[in-house]
């Protein structure tokens, strides 16, 4: 009777155990899948691991270089450590041309830490996934970089059905008053992410919360990313335009605009305060007067 008692309450031990451990082996590589894309989406538009510098440091060996904690922090809010004074963050900063590191929205110190765990893993593999994106070296020709301006404008449309540059930056060139506002001027980005391989990346995998959105669905294929390269290669050396013609040029419009606009109210209401211009009680003499 006690071994039959012990039985029917080891089955059930039994199986909570067995269904702990798997629970364990499907959560390690879950939890690993998500440092994956957790780099590969925040980290891999400005660092590869062991394939050399894009905007930010490569970060082979990082952790032999810096302690894990200070590392951490300078992840979770690298603005901070940086307006501290630190001397190690300022000595990143001025080899990245000044650029600061985006803090990643979210971002906390036991994810930070993670991501470390990613990269001394990787720093230890024969060839990182992260080494970064194979770019051709050959010289651009004349016809990658007319795609390229084509693909900017919109006129030829991406493989993926993304959306065009022109609709939120403006580059020199394509016209006074062209170009969207929303992300910035990209007539420097080729030196700014330290030139054809740093660009390909960031284009591979944009690391700003609205490209993220954008273009997850809708990524560019490698020509693409070769023809815009290409594009603001030659924006680079290109004499840049002056400002002063685009704001004359608005200056008038706006004159023009608002004289036409005073024009069409005048037309519009020309009759409208006649009534009240009318003599409201007649002029007649007065009783009694005179």
């Amino acid at each position: 009777m006690r071994l039959r008692n012990v039985c029917r309450l080891t089955k059930p031990t039994a199986l909570v155990v067995a269904s702990l451990l798997l629970t364990g082996i499907c959560v390690a590589p879950a939890a690993a899948q998500d440092r994956v894309d957790d780099f590969r989406l925040n980290c891999a538009s400005c660092h590869t691991i062991g394939g050399g510098r894009l905007v930010g440091p490569d970060l082979i060996g990082v952790t032999e270089r810096k302690d894990r904690a200070w590392l951490a922090r300078f992840i979770v809010d690298p603005q901070s450590v940086i307006d501290s004074g630190d001397a190690y963050a300022m000595k990143i900063l001025d080899e990245a041309r000044g650029v600061v590191m985006t803090a990643v929205p979210g971002m906390t110190i036991d994810r930070a830490m993670n991501l470390l765990d990613l990269i001394e893993a990787e720093s230890t593999a024969d060839k990182s996934q992260f080494a970064g994106i194979q770019i051709s070296d050959r010289p651009f020709t004349a016809a990658d970089i007319a795609t390229g301006r084509e693909i900017f404008l919109g006129t030829q449309r991406l493989t993926k059905r993304g959306p065009s540059c022109v609709s939120c930056h403006s580059v020199n060139g394509i016209g006074v008053l062209a170009g969207g506002k929303l992300g910035p001027d990209l007539n420097a980005v080729f030196e700014r992410l330290n030139g054809r391989k740093g660009l390909a990346t960031w284009l591979s995998a944009p690391a700003t919360l609205t490209m993220q959105s954008v273009y997850k669905d809708h990524p560019l294929d490698d020509d693409e990313i070769m023809s815009l390269v290409a594009f603001f290669s030659d924006k680079s050396v290109a004499p840049p335009e002056s400002g002063q013609a685009a704001t004359l040029i608005f200056i008038l419009l706006g004159m023009a605009g608002t004289a036409a606009a005073l024009v069409l109210f005048d037309v519009v209401w020309r009759r409208r305060f006649r009534a009240v211009r009318r003599e409201l009680v007649p002029d007649t003499p007065l009783e009694g007067k005179g």
